[in-house]
């Protein structure tokens, strides 16, 4: 077989099946060349989803005719002022993206340099060179890239809907946006009108503001400032809420000296600090800006530029675990605002109304609001009206399930509204005020003073602002696990020895792996040893929770004990038999709690870390501000 050389235009369209592999990737590239020129506005235009136009304009720096040709050919750069590839300074630097563009593409570049009599453009169809001719523009550059595709057919077979690519293209300079919150950022398509994220300073407040321009106010409303610096690298930026999570990785925004990446080490030690407060199938949201010195990182891993290498990739790993988990610590007791939000959205659904199988209420006349002017509002037509009296009858003597407009009219129109008995059963719990003193200086703490307990589960606390509702077993649950984990990490687990140990009995194979683990289980404070086949026998349990039921305990680790995985560190197995124990060793739902137990456990939520979730991620109390209980009630 004879080796021959293949024609340039070949070879410009098979780098382009690297670098063009979709429209969002050029517009990923040419909106990195304009923040590259020193862009201070930036303007995108898609139709067809890119297929059919994507312009970018910028008001950069600008070329001239001998660099616009110049531009478009292969490996011509201006992002490489030497020939060191370990310190790269820039976001593009191959000089790969025009000419590839314009193999497979109709490519118009017109640009103006400051000072420059007027602008030149230059045009590019399928690998052709067209020389460059004036045109009108008021400066910086603006690209045309039009027919993607149309010089390899084939390629458009694997694109998808134009609403897809559109929406890949608008998520790439959202990324970009997120990067360079100083660059104003304009982005106009056919399926919706144009949006714009304006320039903000380059400083947290600015990064903050700049989240939620591009991510939303409610974003922006549930992110706590992250800064940390460890050997060299700095990391900034703003972390979600654990409450405040989604069902994928696609609002984890992470960048590299400026650089947006989609990193597998990066991703995996977000994973790691969020790994005791968010359940396994929800993800963070976030952007975080890590800062090192070029040399210490490889960004020529990939043509895409979307994958990095790190020279010391535990120093990194280490500065965004450590870094994540103290700003997670540090935050006051809280949850995502979105939870009252969700629960007063609840009491509007419009399945709140006649409850199933019993007609909508009907008042008697007396009773019946006057109509109200002009069409004015009416309660009785909004989706929101109470259930109320619609409801199942309560049980007792008086009306027996007729409903309150034929059984009970008579009685309540006639003032026998008293003489109902109705059996409403002994009370959740004693809330009495007088029953409940009150510590007045309570009401300014962030969880606020216990007024009642509701279902023997949960607490009703009352704050200047508002209330709060606690739920116990989970609260509890995370003050336990975080004793567990100081304990482990300053001198080990205190013990409680067992005066008659137990003898847990397990399946054989279950009762074999406990065994090989017992070592490590020691170091929790669990002591056991195999009592024959298909048993272990309890000697010691953490003194934590020596009120615990050992035999559930056990046979609960048992059960998760498959799960461990000994390629993870021993810290995050022994972490995740820790939460197991907390769940253990917590306050039980149900349970009926004094009002002193109540305040001091919201005091030691409110000294305890991460203490609005618990082990397995769901929060430990909703807030309610008095604005959410107006608006709960129709009062505003």
């Amino acid at each position: 077989m004879t080796i021959r050389r293949l024609p340039p235009v070949l070879i410009d369209r098979i780098a382009a099946g690297e670098v063009v592999e979709r429209p969002a990737a050029v517009v990923k590239e040419l909106v990195e060349n304009a923040i590259d020129a020193g862009a201070r506005s930036i303007e995108v235009v898609i139709d067809g989803g890119g297929r059919r136009l994507i312009r970018v304009a910028d008001d950069g720096g600008g070329m001239t005719p001998d660099e616009l040709a110049l531009a478009v050919e292969r490996h011509a750069t201006s992002k490489l002022p030497t020939e060191d590839l370990l310190s790269i300074a820039t976001l593009g630097f191959r000089g790969e993206a025009l000419p590839s563009i314009g193999a497979v593409a109709r490519l118009a570049i017109a640009s103006r340099p400051p000072g420059a009599a007027s602008a030149f453009e230059i045009r590019v169809e399928g690998g052709t060179l067209v020389a460059p001719r004036p045109v009108a523009l008021k400066g910086g550059t603006r690209v045309e890239v039009r027919d993607l595709f149309f010089a390899t057919p084939a390629r458009l077979k694997f694109l998808k809907s134009d609403r897809a690519e559109g929406a890949a293209a608008l998520d790439i300079v959202r990324r970009l946006a997120l990067a360079r919150p100083d660059i104003e950022f304009t982005v106009v398509s056919e399926e919706r009108g144009p949006q714009t994220f304006p320039a903000r300073s380059d400083d947290e407040e600015g990064r903050a503001r700049r989240i939620a321009d591009v991510l939303g106010a409610e974003a922006g409303r549930n992110l706590v400032p992250v800064a940390g610096e460890r050997g060299g690298a700095r990391l900034d930026g703003h972390a979600g809420l654990p409450t405040f999570s989604k069902a994928n990785s696609l609002a984890q925004f992470l960048f590299v000296n400026g650089r947006p990446v989609r990193d597998k080490l990066l991703f995996g030690a977000v994973r790691a600090a969020y790994a005791d407060l968010l359940p396994s199938d929800r993800y963070p949201l976030l952007a975080l800006f890590l800062t090192l010195d070029p040399r210490e990182v490889d960004v020529n891993v990939h043509p895409a530029k979307t994958e990095v290498r790190f020279r010391d990739g535990g120093t990194v790993r280490a500065l965004i675990v450590r870094t994540l988990t103290d700003a997670l610590a540090a935050r006051a007791p809280r949850t995502a605002d979105t939870i009252s939000d969700r629960l007063v959205a609840l009491s509007r659904a419009p399945e709140l109304g006649a409850a199933p199988g019993f007609p909508p209420p009907r008042l008697p006349s007396a009773y019946r609001p006057e109509p109200m002017p002009g069409g004015a509002y009416d309660w009785r037509t909004s989706p929101a009206r109470p259930a109320g009296f619609a409801e199942a009858a309560v049980p007792g003597a008086g009306f027996a399930g007729a409903g309150f407009a034929e059984a009970g009219q008579g009685a309540y129109a006639a003032g026998g509204a008293g003489q109902a008995r109705f059996d409403l059963g002994a009370p959740a719990a004693d809330a009495r005020p007088g029953e409940a003193p009150m510590n007045a200086a309570d009401l300014d703490r962030p969880l606020g003073a216990a007024r009642a307990q509701v279902h023997e589960t949960y607490i009703l606390a009352q704050t200047r602002a508002g209330l709060v509702l606690v739920d116990q077993h989970a609260a509890h649950e995370r003050l336990v696990y975080e004793k567990l984990k100081a304990a482990l990490a300053r001198d080990g687990i205190a013990r409680q020895g067992l005066l008659v140990p137990v003898v847990v009995d397990l399946d054989p194979v279950e009762a074999d792996r406990l065994t090989e683990k017992a070592d490590d289980l020691a170091a929790l404070g669990l002591v056991l040893e195999a009592f024959g086949p298909g048993a272990v026998l309890v000697r010691e349990v953490p003194a934590l929770l020596k009120e615990a039921d050992v035999t559930k305990l056990v046979a609960d680790i048992a059960a998760h004990a498959a799960e461990w995985d000994d390629a993870q560190p021993l810290e995050r197995r022994l972490l995740h038999v820790a939460a197991t124990m907390a769940c253990h060793g917590s306050v039980r739902a149900g349970r009926r709690l004094r009002v002193e137990e109540m305040n001091a456990l919201l005091r030691e939520m409110e000294a305890t870390p991460n203490s609005g979730e618990c082990n397995h991620g769901r929060p430990t109390f909703v807030t309610l501000s008095l604005s959410d209980l107006e608006r709960l009630f129709a009062r505003r």
